[in-house]
């Protein structure tokens, strides 16, 4: 098994996704809502975001290799993308990888949340799809590691599928400001791992190798 892939696979993934994060936005998005109904919601919003994951995941390398995008770039794009991402998350900022203002003012009037905003764009935003395809592409068709990555992201959507449906008591528990610390903490993180892919692909770039 190979120990250094899995660790970024899954501390990609997790920081991507931020399931810690996804508690204020289940509530916001299922404040006025029975319990039964947000229960439902969560299941579903999980469910399609995991099936766009899955889609990008399969079709991904095929469409990069059909624009002639090279790895080295995808790496270097990914990781600054990233990057972005991670500096939304340390400030506290609403990152527009994850949804614009706009989304959200058109998220107050949906009657169903689970298809939007929940799922897209905010489990499945661009951000995560970019990660999922940069992901397959570094495990380069390479059987064990392509499971490591549907094995990391599976969990990932699993913790998060478990803290939206328990968004109540873990609001409860750790309280707004438990959330913010964790998700500054997954912004570190991000943020080192995007500088590692960034680094990565400059170091594939037939220059670099010079």
């Amino acid at each position: 098994m190979d120990l250094k892939f899995a660790l970024t696979a899954f501390a990609t993934a997790f920081t991507i996704i931020d399931p810690i994060g996804m508690i204020p936005l289940t509530l916001a998005a299922t404040v006025a809502m029975p319990s039964e109904r947000r229960t439902k919601i969560v299941d579903q919003a999980v469910m399609v975001a995991a099936i766009v994951m899955l889609v990008m995941g399969v079709v991904g390398r095929p469409l990069l290799n059909y624009l002639g995008i090279t790895l080295s770039a995808f790496l270097i794009a990914g990781g600054i993308l990233l990057f972005l991402i991670a500096i939304d998350m340390l400030f506290a900022r609403p990152t527009g990888a994850k949804r614009t203002e706009e989304e959200e003012r058109e998220a107050a009037h949906a009657e169903n949340p689970a298809v939007f905003p929940l799922a897209i764009p905010m489990i499945a935003g661009p951000g995560t799809i970019a990660t999922v395809m940069l992901l397959v592409n570094l495990a380069r068709n390479d059987g064990p590691r392509l499971v490591i990555v549907a094995i990391a992201c599976a969990a990932a959507l699993f913790i998060t599928w478990l803290f939206m449906r328990g968004a109540m008591k873990f609001q409860h528990l750790i309280g707004s400001t438990g959330i913010h610390v964790v998700t500054r903490l997954l912004g570190i993180i991000l943020a080192a791992l995007a500088v590692q892919f960034v680094l990565n692909g400059l170091g594939e770039t037939q220059l670099f190798k010079r």
